[in-house]
Formats: C-alpha cells, structure tokens, sequence
C-alpha cells in the first residue's frame, strides 16, 4: 500500500483503525458503468468485485447489502431472510444521505449512520474481494476475513 496514493476517506481511516491490509486500485471511473466497468479496467473477475448497495426496509430503515459484482439481489428473498415486509434500494440523493458517500463511491467502512450490514454468503468464501473505498474510481482489495471482521455482517442467501 503506497500511503500518499491513497485518498484518505472515512472507509481508508476505519481500515487503518482496525489494521486492515488492503491494496490500492484506482481507475477510470464511467457514470453508471457500475462493476462491469471497475473489472474491466482492474482486468479482474467481475464476481470478485463487491458492490455496496444501500437499501431501506418498509418502515426506511436503512440497511447495507453487499453483493457479487455480476449478480443482482432479490429483494423479496431478503425481506423474508430478515424478517421485513419489503426491501427497496434508496434513491441516490438518500442512500447517500445515510452512508456518506457519493453513489459510484459507496463503501460499506465509515458510513456517515451505523446501518446493518447484510452479504451474500459467497462473498465471505472468496479469496480476495474489491471494494469500494469511499471515492468514485476508487476500489481497494482486501480479504473477506477482514471484511468480516470490521463489519460482522449478516451472511444471506439473497441473489436473484
């Protein structure tokens, strides 16, 4: 990790607080291009890139969701594994409301508003994982051990 390249944001502050081992990887950042495009630029497999995507229940309750970069969550699944009526992603300008970051640059570390944090099992079996590190064209890799460890998420079985 080459310290004066990476951006200092919320989510690289609480890694460094739990001595999380992580490496840098910038690219160039497409609107609305999502994992598709940050695993063609890293020349990585899409299923290993984690998107955050932050969701609210009936009652908006947020929630985080964290999901294979080539899948999609079935939000009917989900509400039925955790017990809520419904589950719905938040609009842009609210989702960045509670986590504090841009979407396209959304971690799950440093959210602005502690929010439950839910996985597709899958993730947690994955050698390494890329994830967003609180920065539009901004993903770092890291172990799913670590991801569990700062965040002891919740493991579900929610794809689509």
């Amino acid at each position: 990790m080459t310290k004066n390249k990476t951006p200092v944001t919320a989510a690289i502050r609480l890694l460094r607080q739990h001595q999380v081992n992580f490496s840098d990887h910038p690219y160039r950042y497409e609107a609305g291009g999502g994992t598709r495009i940050s695993a063609r630029e890293l020349g990585v497999d899409e299923h290993q890139v984690i998107k955050t995507l932050i969701m609210e229940d009936e009652n908006r309750n947020p929630l985080i969701v964290l999901m294979h970069g080539d899948c999609e969550v079935s939000t009917k699944a989900l509400a039925r594994l955790i017990g809520v009526k419904s589950i719905t992603p938040c609009t842009p300008a609210v989702a960045d409301r509670h986590s504090g970051y841009q979407v396209g640059g959304t971690s799950p570390f440093g959210t602005r508003k502690p929010m439950p944090v839910y996985c597709e099992e899958g993730i947690l079996g994955l050698d390494s994982i890329y994830i967003n590190g609180g920065k539009r064209g901004y993903l770092i890799s890291m172990s799913p051990d670590d991801l569990q460890r700062v965040l002891n998420p919740t493991p579900v079985s929610a794809i689509q």
